[in-house]
């Protein structure tokens, strides 16, 4: 089983500082037009949603783990509810290597698997390194390949 990479907790505290702060924004905003309690109640409601949201992505990145087996990509996630998924290679239609912007700020990529039968991205695997997707990426593609035939991916 691999774990994904360690700066992957950076990005998901990014998005989690980034949430709290436009909810917190929310009820500044709502505090000032109607309730006129003050700020206390933004900056609590940014605090306490970035300390929840923050731990979540920590204990996001101990749980995630993904393996390639001989037939299937196999995941593992979850910090309330764990999820094990399974994708046969002969389910995958493509497969993308993306970067977002604070991916790229931070030196990773994500790989974003496309089964048959979905209307979108059914796997994506994050917190890997650009190589590190890039690899997953043409592996996948070459053991799906292999699984059905040429026009597999």
């Amino acid at each position: 089983m691999r774990s994904l990479h360690s700066r992957v907790r950076i990005v998901w505290l990014f998005q989690a500082a980034f949430t709290s702060a436009l909810l917190a924004a929310i009820v500044a905003a709502v505090d000032a037009f109607l309730l006129e309690i003050g700020m206390w109640l933004p900056v609590t409601t940014f605090l306490g949603l970035f300390a929840l949201t923050g731990i979540h992505g920590l204990l996001r990145y101990r749980v995630w783990r993904y393996e390639i087996r001989e037939d299937e990509l196999y995941l593992e996630r979850g910090v309330l509810t764990r999820v094990k998924t399974v994708v046969p290679f002969v389910r995958i239609q493509h497969v993308d290597a993306r970067r977002s912007p604070l991916e790229r700020l931070t030196g990773l990529a994500s790989t974003v698997v496309y089964t048959a039968g979905s209307r979108g991205a059914d796997v994506t695997v994050p917190g890997l390194t650009p190589d590190g997707a890039d690899e997953l990426q043409r592996r996948l593609k070459a053991l799906a390949t292999a699984t059905e035939g040429d026009d597999a991916v």
